[in-house]
């Protein structure tokens, strides 16, 4: 996970997540979960918890809206990280 990433997130939320948090969360991601809708919004809701930073429902919506037109590779992680933090 480039320090980048982590970055935006503090930079948007004021909360530090560490690289082994990430990782952690990271390693259970296969990219059936950012093809399957609702492993998507379980992961998405897995982030907001490890930022402590609560995410409604329609910013759900529009997140997993925005990964399925996007066609983004989903074995690269860094890229829906990315993708999220714009939202």
């Amino acid at each position: 996970m480039s320090k980048d990433v982590l970055n935006s997130i503090k930079n948007k939320t004021g909360k530090t997540i560490s690289p082994n948090q990430v990782n952690k969360l990271a390693s259970g991601v296969s990219p059936s979960t950012v093809s399957n809708e609702a492993q998507l919004r379980q992961l998405i809701k897995q982030v907001s918890a490890m930022a402590k930073v609560p995410v409604s429902e329609s910013t759900i919506n529009e997140i997993v809206k925005a990964v399925k037109s996007s066609g983004m590779n989903p074995n690269n992680m860094e890229t829906l990280m990315k993708m999220m933090m714009k939202k």
